[in-house]
């Protein structure tokens, strides 16, 4: 092909990019021992069981088992081809390639061709709607409106915002183009009458685009420019193919840029907020599509930081909105949380229109507050403390949040502000505290299920692992033979032509036969192993996290004969008589149970003459 990118230039880009940093923008890894782990991308874990190996330039999951090289990642996380994956990559790592090859790059067959379709069909509606808002005189009652609300060209065009005109014109602009109808039906778009016809779903809307983690357009939001009553002052797409609500945050496709580098994630109310927060300069804002944060999205936020700061609003809805964050995420994450308050009972995106960039910042550097100052506050709601039982209440129900912290010394510097705002003993207030300890102890005794033992702690698992999680449950003798000769005959010459030039090797397992054979024909073009490489030579993607897993296995970096000897021996004498052995004696064992003594007697025979061929391979050995 022309226009194929050469064999040279993916090894720069390969070479060129590190694997960790690349990898780095989708998932927070952190090292342990000689890799690095983190939460994988590819399911949904709680305890990280995904790898990078920086030295060998490889990931590999314990728990799924997906593995390969930089371009696997992203292929297989954005369902790209390779020669897309190059570019992406090539991108990231900021290496020229000329604009020939990236002519080349063109998508991978879709998986799922009504889903491909479904976002071609997003992508032009969120042209139509943008050019509409900027270029058209239907689009200038929104604009000035959106300038009017600060935001200049320049965000419009970074978050894609268009606008719905009163008069509809994108069925129309689909129906010129010949779409099909029935994936008209099923865009979400549009609203079928009983009749069976379509009208536009977005009508005098300015609409934000809703992304996917990979900036694809998958649904809208509209917001209405003249309040009716008739008429919701937000409206969303509908639940498609593409777009659920519940799996989606409004900017994580722009924002987890920002996450890394500041080592936390804002969260938002309104899309309206956070794209104030990214005009003034905080960009690792993010919003749910709900009113409060679902199990996924919470997991997108963890496999990328530590720590979440809400910034509601700071009227009493959005303190009570707040508070039931702060619960929601305390029982069902492991993020470490804070929260942001705006002054004077503004949102965000009033107070950057009240104030300066300079100010907003401000309010995320000296504004910062833990849970816990949040609740103090937050607890005098309806309360009069100059009122000796309104006192009591507050008090009791601060020292009941105390008890939730484990850190005796934050427990202090809050008893020290309740001692100096009320005039009370510290000790009083301390042994008060110690109390409800008690007392929740025991509730929480008394109601916890019967265990053997503690859970392990949440740690990711040590990188020597033998039995890896493309086989079902632990692998037996063979296997693990298969897989330590596999990796000897890959990575040692000696070896590959020492076990070659035994008569009728092969392995037993059709994976690793599968990878010799890719390996042979590797080696007839290429004089030295590389990892990479060789994982982007491979062309069934199933086999690259076969071999990606056998680098994360703990063996010794030297090799012996006797070894090699050993391995080949297990693979074609040893184990299938052995195997043949443990087969007989079940049949056996089935034959006796039913009582049909002719074939407890053939298969015993059958048996004895196994364990006869078994101890000629044993004798032979010893020779």
């Amino acid at each position: 092909m022309a226009n194929r990118i050469p064999e040279e230039k993916v090894d720069e880009i390969r070479s060129g990019v590190n694997i960790a940093d690349f990898i780095g923008q989708y998932v927070q890894l952190k090292k342990a021992g000689k890799n690095l782990f983190g939460l994988c991308p590819f399911h949904e874990e709680r305890t990280p069981s995904f790898s990078v190996n920086e030295q060998k330039q490889i990931f590999h999951c314990f728990s799924c088992g997906r593995g390969g090289n930089v371009f696997s990642f992203i292929m297989d996380l954005e369902n790209l081809s390779f020669p897309e994956a190059v570019v992406k990559v090539a991108d990231f790592g900021h290496i020229e390639l000329p604009a020939s090859y990236q002519a080349s790059a063109q998508p991978a067959a879709p998986k799922d061709q009504q889903q491909a379709d479904l976002l071609t069909l997003y992508a032009d509606s969120a042209k139509m709607y943008q050019h509409i808002l900027v270029n058209t005189e239907l689009g200038e009652p929104a604009l000035d409106y959106l300038h009017q609300r600060g935001l200049d060209d320049d965000t419009i065009a970074t978050f894609g915002i268009g606008y719905a005109p009163a008069n509809q014109l994108l069925l129309d602009f689909f129906k010129e183009h010949n779409v099909d109808y029935q994936l008209l039906r099923q865009s979400g778009l549009f609203i079928e009458n009983q009749a069976g016809e379509l009208r536009d779903r977005f009508v005098d809307r300015v609409l934000f685009p809703i992304k996917d983690a990979s900036g694809r357009v998958i649904a809208f939001s509209g917001r209405i420019l003249k309040k009716s009553p008739d008429e919701p002052k937000y409206l969303n797409s509908p639940e498609t193919k593409l777009f659920n609500k519940r799996s989606v945050l409004f900017n994580f496709d722009l924002a987890r840029g920002a996450i890394r580098q500041h080592k936390s994630v804002v969260l938002f109310e309104g899309f309206m907020d956070v794209i104030a927060a990214y005009r003034a300069g905080i960009q690792n804002g993010v919003a749910s599509m709900g009113t409060s944060l679902t199990n996924e999205q919470i997991y997108m936020l963890e496999r990328v930081t530590d720590q979440l700061y809400i910034c509601y609003d700071s009227d009493m809805p959005g303190q009570k909105a707040t508070d039931r964050a702060l619960k929601l995420l305390g029982d069902q994450s492991r993020l470490k949380l804070g929260v942001v308050q705006m002054p004077d009972g503004m949102d965000p995106d009033e107070y950057l229109r009240a104030n300066d960039a300079t100010k907003f910042q401000q309010v995320f550097e000296d504004g910062k507050q833990t849970p816990t100052a949040f609740e103090m506050q937050y607890l005098r709601h309806d309360l009069n403390l100059q009122n000796t039982q309104d006192q009591l209440t507050y008090l009791d129900a601060v020292l009941q949040q105390l008890t939730q912290l484990s850190s005796s010394v934050e427990q202090d510097l809050y008893l020290n502000q309740l001692v100096q705002e009320f005039g009370l003993n510290k000790d009083d207030l301390r042994e008060q505290l110690r109390s409800l300890v008690g007392q929740k102890s025991v509730h929480h005794t008394q109601n916890a299920p019967v265990v053997d033992q503690a859970p392990p702690p949440m740690t990711p698992p040590p990188p020597s692992v033998t039995a890896m999680p493309e086989t079902d449950g632990p692998i037996s003798r063979v296997e693990r033979a298969e897989r330590l000769l596999l990796y000897r005959l890959l990575h040692d010459h000696d070896v590959w032509l020492r076990v070659m030039a035994v008569g009728g090797f092969h392995f037993i397992h059709d994976k690793y036969q599968q990878v010799l054979v890719f390996a042979e024909a590797y080696f007839k073009t290429h004089n030295r192993f590389d990892l990479a490489n060789f994982t982007d030579f491979m062309t069934d993607q199933a086999l690259k996290p076969v071999v990606t897993s056998l680098e994360f296995m703990d063996i010794a970096s030297e090799t012996s004969s006797e070894e090699i000897a050993d391995l080949v021996n297990v693979i074609m004498n040893q184990q299938p008589v052995a195997d043949k052995i443990s087969d007989k004696k079940t049949e056996l064992n089935a034959a006796k149970q039913m009582g049909n003594r002719e074939l407890v007697s053939k298969l015993t025979l059958e048996l004895i003459e196994l364990y006869r061929q078994q101890q000629q391979v044993k004798q032979a050995d010893n020779l």
